[in-house]
């Protein structure tokens, strides 16, 4: 195949569906009534086993059954002709939530719908609410509130967090691995910042100067809600901040809605009824502003993945399918509203960020169709070298890898990325996901940078 073959245009670029033009129509599995029935797709299922073979969980872990267990075998074993309730195997909670299944599947069977209900199942009715594993994965998925807590005091909590003997007292209690070092906690959050720059005035502000610098109508329909999800929030606002600016450059308004988590930990954990919760803050608040023209963006991609597959899947809410249809990848956005490949081709880097960076697609981003994006957007910047390292999972996935007796499988499942990171000409990571950077930067010591923090270095600062 030719080297234009290869390189897709800003004009081709075709994102996955739901964002593809047309009416966005979640996956519709279950009968109308009460109890849930997944049978109708667990009977697309032809026991090929492509989910198996793509499953990075079965692939260092012998004892795992894998998704077709997991998913459709355990849904036909769900009813009996003499009534009899099936129990959901205790493995469900060894599935990372990769969703790697979904995107193997040749017959479009819902596999990761299937382990988030099993899961919900499983926690509701068979975990014991007096376990310590219970209590730990609820604190691990409800993150955002520990970090809110830890926000008030970012400086002792970050001392705190990572002090020897905590961390043991940690594991030992909770069953929270004391390998991994806390992620800091940032001295000023997204949010303070945003309110410092004026939030949604003072951005209408700036992105009409934008517009008239670049010879566009002061009145043009540019307009999206920000959803910055947890981590960009409390850990890393130099990402969402990096938004921000490059957002105006090209001359949106911003607007950032009231939010609660994306949900993600939560599915990961079985703890569907609190996802549930911050599911319906978000559908209401993004749904009013996709009403009034607004799109929504999320810079983290398990945050727009939830947003746009697993909330309609999960959940009956007023305005769900609206807001699926219109949530998009920070970048993706850009890629396909603005000729941002052409804008960079004319921009330099200084020094101050690496000329050449290790890029990992987390699973998530696969599971849109946005695995390559970063290399195909960044290949004619000036000076700069970013290098694909295999389409392998990062291990981490968000709370697994920081559970004690699955960071080993989480680092195994990691060897591959790590030992593709250490060949690669940089020492500088690259990645759209939170979780996937710690996990990074944990397994080769690189420091890890987000795409958009390179787009604003090359055209805003």
């Amino acid at each position: 195949m030719s080297d234009s073959a290869d390189t897709p245009t800003e004009e081709s670029f075709e994102p996955t569906e739901p964002n593809t033009g047309e009416e966005f129509e979640p996956v519709q599995v279950f009968p109308d009534e009460e109890t849930m029935d997944l049978r109708p797709g667990a009977d697309s299922c032809t026991k090929c086993s492509t989910c198996d073979t793509n499953c990075p969980v079965a692939e260092v872990d012998d004892e795992f059954p894998g998704p077709k267990f997991q998913g459709p075998e355990q849904w036909r074993l769900k009813q009996t002709d003499d009534g009899d309730e099936f129990a959901v195997d205790d493995s469900i909670m060894d599935c990372s939530n990769c969703m790697r299944c979904d995107d193997a599947c040749p017959s479009g069977v819902p596999l990761s719908q299937m382990h988030n209900e099993a899961r919900g199942e499983y926690v509701d009715e068979q975990m014991s609410k007096l376990s310590t594993e219970y209590w730990r994965n609820r604190i691990l998925a409800n993150y955002r509130t520990s970090a809110w807590l830890a926000s008030k005091v970012p400086r002792i909590a970050n001392v705190a967090m990572n002090f020897g003997p905590a961390r043991w007292v940690m594991e030992k209690t909770l069953g929270v691995t004391s390998e991994r070092e806390f992620p800091a906690f940032a001295t000023e959050t997204f949010s303070e910042w945003w309110a410092a720059q004026g939030g949604a005035a003072g951005s209408r502000e700036r992105a009409r100067e934008a517009r008239e610098r670049r010879g566009e109508p002061l009145d043009a329909d540019k307009k999206v809600a920000y959803f910055h999800g947890c981590y960009s929030e409390y850990n890393t606002p130099e990402v969402a901040r990096a938004l921000v600016r490059v957002y105006e450059h090209f001359g949106y308004e911003i607007v950032v809605p009231e939010q609660g988590c994306s949900g993600t930990p939560m599915f990961a954990n079985g703890m569907l009824d609190d996802a549930r919760r911050h599911a319906e803050v978000n559908v209401s608040s993004m749904a009013d502003l996709v009403e009034e023209g607004y799109d929504a963006i999320a810079s983290c991609t398990s945050c727009s993945l939830a947003l746009r597959q697993e909330y309609p899947e999960l959940f009956d809410i007023d305005g769900i399918e609206d807001v699926a249809e219109n949530t998009f990848e920070s970048i993706e956005y850009l890629r396909i509203h603005e000729d941002v490949r052409g804008a960079l081709q004319d921009a330099e880097i200084g020094d101050e960020l690496a000329e050449e960076f290790a890029y990992h697609a987390p699973c998530h981003a696969r599971n849109q169709g946005l695995e390559r994006q970063a290399v195909e957007l960044f290949r004619d910047l000036d000076g700069v070298a970013v290098e694909d390292v295999g389409d392998s999972c990062s291990g981490i996935s968000g709370t697994y890898g920081w559970k004690d007796e699955k960071y080993e499988k989480s680092m195994a499942i990691g060897e591959e990325m790590f030992d593709h990171m250490e060949d690669a000409e940089s020492t500088t990571g690259m990645t759209e996901c939170p979780t996937c950077s710690m996990q990074m930067e944990h397994g080769t010591g690189y420091d890890i940078r987000h795409p958009i923090e390179l787009v604003a270095a090359a055209l805003v600062e």
